[in-house]
């Protein structure tokens, strides 16, 4: 009877809502109730009015827009993902540091240019470990047109441009081995890459001792120059600033009040090395043993003047600021920061710091003015071994929150509150900050919690750490999935779960799997920032310049021509076939296709492959490609439009002759 009378109560709810639904999606009350088949369909699959509610709050229907784009890294597959939301569609995977067939990406002569930067004929690599997108800022807001994403793997930074989602360029890290972070300051001057494990410096062979570690082993905070006119990270201009060999991790830029300045931990401030087979602690231990780390307080914009002064040195073309001359000139300070910490976010202002010690059930925040006055007092509690000054901890902390156990990252709202991941308890922390964001009396207490499925990692939210956070959603990025999903081997998919952050109390609304990789920190910016392309507006416009290539055609230049061993084809590519459809060339030409889709239609999209050639190209839409490669193989071999473009899509087709 009890079951009964709950089942009645929530078809109840549920026809309330959806009622009220009705009337919003009408514009007027219309006095309409649940249809039956509707109620039916409830029961009969057991929802709930949370469940239903959660339903109604992330359905798109057919032909509407998702609110926002979410950009996500798509951590070993060495590629971006991008979701729209609340749905949670994915609508894009973007090629980066690994061959995305669809796109094409990888097999031209453009991508591959972009692909291989930084490659050297011992090392070709093959995926990168994408951690942390960073979309490009004006006055400290998301402007929407460029993405930034580290490769941890290889201390490599990529540029993707949003006007057609596809990536520019790659750069290497000349002095880094690994890398954690991509983030830029507020006007998107620079890109900052910080080490994430300390290695030799300049990179090379140093045995793995105390000494040779204590005295050779660096860490690196790289400042890749942007210009924003090019659409390209400068690295002549760019510059990097010795640190300790501590392993620094997140970092984040100072903006209003903090402008200049960078604010990034570190963990292993023990400067452990491990040894298990020697009887030594195991690194997770030795690199936990204080209790306390490393927060660095950078002056970033007097480290760019240092430099351009010729205070630097210049190491593998690289313009390095010592270790020593940023002590002297009052650029690299530390404060004291609990223990083995992850996140590091400047608030909105640009007032605050929020730092989170995974062993610690605090967070920990920071104030920028106490920091100044700390630095200007000389109010050093001493300094660390190699000479850099320590901030009195009492001086510059502002208040310390309990919000679980396992804080990892912050993320701010747009009413003063923030959220924080907590690793070990699998949940997000909702507190409040202080003044001027609250009042005293509400300022510096945890709010609300909400467990997630399970062992979150980074989170996101709408606008969530810029000067004009949005609200309204986060996003947990989860890194087990246990019981959410059918067993489909052992490899689980991730876990991304949508959570409602609109109102006093969190609210889950959806999961959504990752089958792909380990999705590790995205940023959410409304959909209407970003302007994107349908078609590339010039016809034959070469994706990597952005401008109309020379070697474009139009409809009736398509010719092939012969020079010595090498056999060029102008092609064409347009609704349902390639000009010229047939091609005949010697074993041991070099061939070269210059191909143009000529089509002007959004959506017109056209493959090009050829089969036993691992040739593979995406032609959208007034896009020009170049593909070169050495006619090694003998024999006849077809040729065809890759993307189901027409009724006559399988026509699209043509043959490859290598004549002995």
């Amino acid at each position: 009877m009890k079951v009964r009378t709950q089942g009645v109560t929530v078809v109840l709810a549920l026809a309330l809502i959806l009622a009220l639904a009705l009337i919003v999606r009408q514009g007027t009350s219309t006095g309409q109730s649940l249809p039956r088949d509707l109620q039916e369909l409830v029961q009969a699959r057991k929802l709930t009015p949370d469940q239903v509610r959660a339903a109604l709050q992330t359905y798109v229907p057919p032909g509407q827009y998702d609110e926002y784009l979410m950009f996500s890294s798509g951590g070993q597959s060495g590629q971006v993902l991008v979701y729209g939301l609340p749905s949670m569609r994915l609508l894009r995977v973007i090629g980066v540091f690994a061959p995305e067939p669809w796109q094409g990406y990888g097999f031209s002569k453009e991508t591959r240019q972009v692909l291989g930067e930084g490659e050297t004929p011992e090392e070709a690599l093959t995926w990168g470990d994408t951690h942390h997108p960073a979309i490009s800022e004006t006055n400290g807001e998301y402007d929407g047109q460029f993405l930034f994403i580290n490769d941890k793997a290889n201390a490599r930074m990529a540029v993707v441009d949003l006007r057609d989602f596809a990536t520019k360029q790659i750069v290497k890290n000349p002095n880094a081995a690994s890398n954690h972070g991509a983030v830029v300051s507020p006007n998107t001057e620079y890109v900052l890459e910080a080490t994430q494990y300390a290695a030799p410096f300049p990179f090379g062979y140093q045995p793995v001792t105390q000494e040779s570690y204590n005295a050779r082993f660096r860490g690196l905070a790289t400042f890749w120059k942007f210009d924003r006119g090019r659409g390209r990270i400068d690295p002549a201009a760019s510059f990097q600033i010795e640190l300790p060999p501590y392993w620094q991790d997140l970092a984040d830029f100072g903006k209003l009040e903090s402008d200049g300045w960078v604010l990034m931990n570190s963990f292993n401030t023990e400067r452990a090395i491990g040894g298990t087979l020697q009887k030594q602690p195991p690194m997770e231990i030795g690199a936990s043993a204080r209790d306390m780390d490393y927060l660095h307080i950078i002056n970033w914009k007097k480290a760019a003047q240092l430099v351009a002064q010729g205070k630097g040195r210049v190491v593998n073309g690289m313009r390095v600021l010592p270790l020593q001359v940023a002590i002297d000139q009052g650029v690299l300070y530390f404060a004291p920061q609990p223990k083995s910490p992850h996140g590091n976010d400047v608030a909105p202002r640009g007032d605050y710091i929020v730092t989170a010690g995974k062993l610690d059930p605090n967070v920990t925040v920071y104030s920028f003015k106490k920091i100044q006055e700390a630095i200007k007092a000389r109010a050093f509690s001493g300094k660390d071994p190699y000479g850099v000054p320590i901030l009195a901890f009492d001086r510059v902390v502002a208040a310390q929150v309990k919000v679980g156990l396992g804080p990892l990252h912050t993320q701010f709202d747009d009413k003063g509150n923030a959220y924080t991941s907590i690793f070990l308890d699998s949940a997000v922390s909702k507190w409040t900050l202080g003044p001027p964001y609250k009042n005293a009396a509400e300022g510096w207490k945890l709010v609300d919690k909400i467990s997630v499925q399970y062992n979150i990692g980074h989170l996101a939210a709408v606008m969530g750490d810029t000067v004009k956070p949005g609200g309204k959603y986060l996003v947990a990025l989860n890194k087990w999935s246990v019981d959410q999903y059918r067993n489909i081997g052992p490899l689980f998919p991730q876990n991304l779960q949508l959570i409602d952050i609109s109102g006093e109390k969190m609210k889950l609304l959806s999961n959504t799997p990752v089958g792909l990789a380990e999705p590790h920190l995205a940023q959410i910016i409304p959909m209407d920032r970003v302007k994107a392309w349908a078609t590339y507006p010039q016809p034959g416009t070469n994706p990597l310049t952005m401008r109309p290539d020379p070697q474009a055609i139009k409809a009736g230049q398509a010719r092939i021509v012969r020079r010595g061993n090498t056999v060029e084809v102008w092609m064409t590519a347009m609704r349902s076939h390639f000009t010229p459809d047939r091609i005949r060339v010697k074993k041991g030409d070099t061939v070269i296709l210059h191909i143009t889709n000529i089509e002007r239609t959004k959506d017109a999209i056209h493959g090009f492959a050829i089969d036993r050639y691992n040739i593979n190209l995406s032609l959208e839409p007034g896009k020009y490609e170049t593909v070169t490669f050495r006619a090694n193989k003998v024999g006849t071999f077809p040729f065809y439009c890759t993307e189901f473009c027409s009724a006559l899509h399988l026509e699209m087709a043509g043959y490859l002759e290598v004549t002995p």
